[in-house]
């Protein structure tokens, strides 16, 4: 295993966490964008109002995405698991 196989691995496991990490940081960041426009447009300025909604949405969008969060995780490990078995 030379440096640019090592580099391939780190590459793709910051792709692959990327990747995984993206679907409940998006919604994350939709769902606060809107909650802070209508807390702008109200001018209420609770704070329970800006971490509940943003809890559900992110685990909402967590256990919908979990199937491709999982393929990508089986998609990443076959692929180190490959690499392994060619290095011996």
């Amino acid at each position: 295993m030379n440096e640019a196989d090592v580099l391939e691995v780190l590459r793709s496991g910051i792709w692959a966490t990327l990747l995984i990490a993206a679907p409940p940081l998006a919604v994350a960041v939709v769902v606060g964008v809107a909650i802070s426009l209508v807390q702008a447009l109200t001018q209420v300025q609770e704070m329970t109002l800006t971490f509940v909604p943003k809890i559900v949405a992110i685990l909402v969008t967590t256990v919908l995405s979990l199937p491709f969060m999982y393929a990508t995780l089986a998609t990443y490990g076959e692929r180190l698991s490959s690499l392994i078995v060619s290095v011996r």
